[in-house]
């Protein structure tokens, strides 16, 4: 396995731990071709992927004088949650280091790389379209939106009948998709620094919103539109966070409601609650639609750190997300059976105004095709939404 491989396996380790930190993955090569060492990134707060890599190092007995450093982002120069990883690879006497993609952050951007030449440590960076660093960045294409698009990376996922229907006509759901398939959404949900959902598939399903078939760390965030604040207070997701299964080891998430509504009485009381309620658009604004600001939810979803938004909601505020051009993929499970039926009824994938025209379509990009149990996955992007 190449050393960049390597670097990639324990970045995929992150992903379901790190955010709303990138997942970075390291490893430590000696002179003579030995692995030394390995590591990524911890929680929030917790140690980069350079630092364990280090500490690992030291675990093994192992020297770092003169070792390479492979490392698929740039290294951390600035004091953020933890101190510079720059400077922790310039104590280890490092004397090269190769990373598979400069850091968007501007608080590092090449800052992180002339630090560490300055210190006289080789530095090589890959090109952006080498096969590691597209690999690379497709584990922190959440982050890299967040940095360089002001937005998180949305991606909308539908479990669905071979035919496209979403549930019954009466509204029967459970289940369309596989166990295998749902257990392959969870893991999906546990790399989201948040999941997304519509206050009316709060009032049908009651859902959790939170990840039980893949162990994990860190809880997702849950966001939820609600124009109204129709949401009761004895929603399930209010009280997830005290509840601890063999599945997962919970740890405090953070409820966001973004509302039109003014009643001031219901916003109080779902703050007691433990929700962050947002009005968008807020009141200096002449918006009179009764409707959540979708692309400004997006915008102070960002600033709140969400680097990658995993909607899971109903075809009306699918459809909305799709006709305001934020959803960047689409997660589909599709199930080896036929439903019937039309989409009148709302059970179709998205509820969005018919096109006048194939060209007016909203093309995509197949980024992949997999068997999941009985049903096959499908990741499809939007044409273009990735380059940046």
């Amino acid at each position: 396995m190449s050393k960049f491989a390597l670097a990639l396996t324990q970045s995929q380790k992150a992903s379901h731990l790190s955010p709303p930190n990138p997942a970075v993955g390291c490893v430590l090569i000696a002179p003579s071709g030995k692995l030394i060492a390995q590591g990524h990134t911890q929680a929030a707060g917790g140690p980069h992927a350079e630092v364990m890599a280090l500490r690992d190092a030291r675990a093994r007995g192992e020297t770092t004088e003169g070792a390479t450093a492979y490392v698929t982002l740039e290294p951390c120069s600035h004091y953020g949650r933890t101190p510079p990883c720059c400077n922790a690879l310039i104590e280890a006497k490092i004397a090269k280091v190769v990373i598979a993609l400069l850091d968007p952050n501007p608080l590092v951007s090449g800052k992180g790389v002339k630090l560490l030449q300055k210190a006289g440590i080789e530095v090589e960076v890959l090109q952006n379209d080498h096969p590691q660093a597209l690999a690379a960045k497709e584990l922190m294409i959440g982050f890299f939106s967040r940095m360089m698009r002001k937005t998180p990376w949305v991606r909308l996922k539908i479990a669905a009948s071979l035919d496209g229907k979403t549930a019954l006509s009466n509204g029967q759901s459970q289940w369309i998709t596989s166990g295998e398939a749902r257990d392959d959404g969870h893991a999906w949900r546990a790399r989201a620094g948040a999941i997304l959902t519509g206050v009316g598939t709060v009032l049908a399903d009651d859902p959790r919103l939170d990840v039980r078939a893949v162990p994990t760390q860190r809880q997702p965030n849950v966001v939820i539109v609600d124009s109204a604040l129709r949401i009761p207070l004895s929603a399930k997701i209010f009280t997830i966070n005290n509840i601890a299964t063999q599945a997962v080891n919970t740890q405090a998430r953070r409820i966001f409601i973004y509302t039109k509504s003014d009643d001031l009485a219901k916003r109080i009381a779902l703050e007691n609650q433990g929700a962050t309620v947002i009005v968008l658009p807020d009141s200096k604004s002449f918006d009179t639609s009764g409707k959540v600001d979708l692309t400004a939810m997006m915008h102070d979803l960002a600033k709140r750190e969400i680097n990658e938004l995993h909607v899971e909601a109903g075809a009306t505020l699918n459809g909305a997300l799709i006709s305001a051009g934020l959803v960047d993929e689409f997660l589909i499970y599709l199930a080896p059976k036929l439903l019937g039926g039309n989409d009148a009824n709302g059970r179709g994938m998205a509820n969005f105004a018919p096109l006048a025209d194939l060209t007016h379509s909203l093309p995509l990009d197949f980024v992949s095709v997999a068997k999941v149990g009985p049903d096959v996955r499908l990741l499809a992007r939007v044409t273009g939404r990735d380059a940046f």
